[in-house]
């Protein structure tokens, strides 16, 4: 029995892993078919959101040496021939991770795509790997606490359980309660005896119009349900004023944050924002802006725009006197890019209205129109002129022109109009399928944020060349920037 338990060590499978500073419970259960079989990882629901999804793909070290085995044992016989003996390959993979070739913040599956890549020099395709083969046990299995200890649930399937609990994870946070002194303006959060309390709610400074606190820290430690856990700090927008809060994850609350700051801004700068609310010829396009809401919420998206191209350029203020010099650098800019914005935001309409009504004559070509009515939903969200960045939207009235002249010429060129729609949705298919990979996954990859505008390109090279495009676009070129994306 000492001979069989030799690998069995706290190096190969820790009792604990920690997640910013917090020390979670592994447990280790050997029955096959059980719920718990393999490698458990207990979870505070408050910090469900804050498990490193990544690194639980590589179970401990234990086990990863059978789930990278059973792994490559799925990949097509071309590749899978080439890495014979498996056992070799599986070891060399293993001393690769030990030598600092891939982190476990690396998902796996990336990691063994470029080891075979290059073990076997051919292009392995992602959907290559087939974990759904794989036996429970060589995923990990999460358990999720209430504030009590109670289990409130149990799943592999780390994106289902954070869609589950997501509003107890948010109510959590809200309910969190930091140190008077780990707040800025602490000295401003006494009782109303004097004393200072040994604790107030995480979002006890609100109310807020103007920057008349500390600087902004970069973490809070906060109590929730009875247990220390790390929060990140944003400003929330609450309409009339902003509050501080904590959230979860550093992505949430950086989203959280800009928005916040954008209402401050246009709180401190009030003068500039009523001069954008009377820009002249609002009222003219907010007719043509209907169907994506009313001339009130026409003027708040010009207003957010402006702000944020004006006053959110990195690094962001973290401090009155930062937040002041941006908004005094602000000032003497916004109404001219205000007017600039309402220009683009109009041409932008009118392309659309006139597509509209190519497309509601067209009849005799049903896939046409539906694709480019999806193409058009992509671009044209409710709040278009707020979510896509200027230097994006600069681009839409080329791109809804390009889908005109797609349509003029489609009655005398109608395969080859279907020839270069087959030739687009070769990337834009498998372009889709890792886009919904990355939202389940809960990630956010920079490379498909750009070749997401690479296919919007491409759509003008190949149906509206006349039009050009402001880098060389084909088939052939985004293939091979496709291929060659970070892995």
């Amino acid at each position: 029995m000492r001979h069989e338990a030799e690998g069995i060590t706290t190096d190969r499978f820790p009792p604990q892993l920690s997640v910013f500073g917090q020390r979670l419970k592994l447990d280790y259960v050997h029955a096959p078919g059980e719920a718990d079989d393999g490698v458990t990882l207990t979870v505070p629901v408050a910090m469900l959101n804050q498990v490193p999804a990544a690194r639980c793909e590589w179970l401990v070290p234990g086990l990863l040496e059978e789930k990278v085995h059973a792994l490559l044992r799925t990949v097509p016989q071309k590749h899978r021939h080439r890495l014979q003996p498996m056992a070799e390959s599986v070891q060399a993979f293993l001393a690769a991770v030990e030598a600092g070739e891939w982190g476990t913040d690396t998902p796996l599956l990336k990691a063994l795509q470029q080891f075979v890549e290059t073990r076997v020099s051919l292009k392995l395709p992602m959907e290559s790997f087939r974990p759904e083969n794989l036996n429970p046990h060589c995923f990990m299995n999460f358990r999720v606490l209430d504030p009590h200890g109670r289990v409130l649930a149990q799943s592999r399937n780390l994106a289902e359980l954070r869609g589950r609990f997501h509003g107890q994870i948010a109510a959590a946070f809200e309910a969190a309660r930091v140190k008077p002194a780990d707040l800025p303006a602490a000295e401003e959060l006494t009782a109303a005896d004097g004393e200072r309390p040994d604790s107030v709610p995480a979002g006890a400074l609100s109310g807020l119009t103007e920057w008349s606190f500390g600087p902004l820290p970069e973490l809070l430690e906060l109590k929730v349900a009875g247990r220390e856990v790390i929060g990140f700090p944003a400003l929330h927008d609450d309409g009339d004023s902003v509050s501080l809060r904590p959230y979860d994850t550093p992505e949430e609350a950086a989203k959280v944050h800009r928005e916040g700051l954008v209402r401050l801004f246009s709180l401190t700068l009030k003068d500039q924002v009523k001069a954008i609310r009377r820009l002249s010829g609002l009222r003219e396009v907010a007719l043509r802006f209907i169907a994506f809401g009313t001339e009130a919420e026409l003027q708040d998206q010009l207003i957010a725009a402006t702000v944020a191209r004006t006053c959110l350029a990195e690094p962001l203020p973290t401090d009155a006197d930062s937040f002041a010099a941006r908004a005094q650098a602000a000032k003497p800019r916004m109404t001219l890019i205000a007017q600039e914005l309402l220009r683009l935001v109009d041409q932008i309409l009118v392309e659309r209205a006139t597509l509209d009504k190519r497309l509601g004559a067209l009849k005799t070509f049903p896939e046409v129109v539906e694709d480019i009515r999806t193409q058009i939903e992509a671009l044209l969200v409710k709040r278009f002129a707020v979510d896509v960045p200027y230097e994006r939207l600069a681009h839409f009235p080329r791109y809804l022109k390009a889908a005109v002249v797609r349509i003029d010429k489609l009655r005398n060129a109608a395969e080859r109009d279907a020839t270069l729609m087959r030739d687009w949705q070769s990337l834009a298919r498998p372009y889709e399928r890792a886009r919904l990979d990355s939202l389940r996954a809960g990630q956010d990859d920079p490379f498909l944020a750009e070749f997401r505008w690479l296919l919007e390109e491409l759509r003008v090279g190949l149906f509206a060349q006349e039009l050009r495009t402001p880098m060389p676009v084909s088939v052939k070129r985004l293939s091979k920037i496709w291929d060659a994306r970070p892995r």
